[in-house]
């Protein structure tokens, strides 16, 4: 049996919505183990002075819970 977990999170960048994207599931990854998917659930931006200053990116991350984990 697999059970799924789901995690929201944001993203910034000051590059791109791939850069926030990257970035996050990298930052996410340092501390949830066995992430298994990403959706992105929406994009938006920054402007100023007519141009984009910075990038967020809500993502629906999922992650594979361990079933064979032993709690300490």
């Amino acid at each position: 049996m697999e059970i799924k977990k789901h995690l929201s999170i944001t993203g910034t960048s000051n590059i791109s919505w791939k850069d926030a994207t990257v970035k996050a599931i990298a930052e996410t990854a340092k501390t949830i183990d066995l992430l298994s998917s990403v959706s992105i659930v929406d994009q938006r931006a920054d402007i100023e002075n007519g141009k984009i200053v910075k990038y967020y990116v809500d993502l629906d991350l999922t992650f594979i819970v361990d079933l064979e984990r032993k709690n300490s």
